[in-house]
């Protein structure tokens, strides 16, 4: 059974609350006790963004924890897709590194497993049905196989690809 994770945009809820706070104290004279007090007031609001999007992160590692014996991801490049895909912000507000490291620690605790594809696995290109595979650019929402015919939501696809693959890397280590 496949689990989508819903990523929330901590950063960009507190997003106008932070530029309010970073503007008053860039009026400020530095070394003032004014400058000091408003800078305290802007690593709050950093450090609250941080813990919101930890709890939320610790909550859903140990739902799916909880809930799966296996575990199969992607490991990404987050980086690279921040810098390719102009998802900046978006990317680097989800946490993923951070979660996929509560997962494991979470799942190895329970003596369950994680199952991280490599880079290059193409998830989305392939198809689950009969394994044939074909460039899919992020505007198409649904895959399309030229051999079989399957017509499958583009993220289950995906989803039935990294299963069958934690599959096969439980069965053959």
């Amino acid at each position: 059974m496949a689990m989508l994770l819903a990523i929330h945009s901590f950063y960009r809820d507190a997003e106008n609350k932070l530029a309010r706070e970073q503007r008053k104290l860039s009026r400020m004279v530095k070394g003032s006790n004014n400058y000091k007090k408003q800078r305290v007031k802007v690593a709050r609001v950093h450090e609250k963004i941080a813990n919101k999007r930890k709890d939320f992160l610790h909550k859903t590692s140990r739902k799916i924890a909880n809930s799966y014996d296996v575990v199969c991801v992607e490991d990404l490049n987050m980086k690279a897709m921040s810098k390719t895909l102009k998802f900046g912000k978006s990317v680097h507000d989800n946490g993923w590194g951070m979660f996929v490291n509560m997962l494991e620690y979470k799942l190895l605790e329970m003596g369950k497993f994680l199952v991280k594809t490599d880079k290059f696995f193409p998830s989305t290109k392939q198809c689950s049905s009969c394994g044939a595979k074909k460039e899919m650019p992020l505007s198409l929402r649904t895959y399309e196989c030229p051999h079989c015919g399957l017509k499958i939501d583009r993220d289950l696809n995906a989803a039935l690809n990294l299963k069958q693959y934690g599959v096969n890397q439980l069965r053959y280590p």
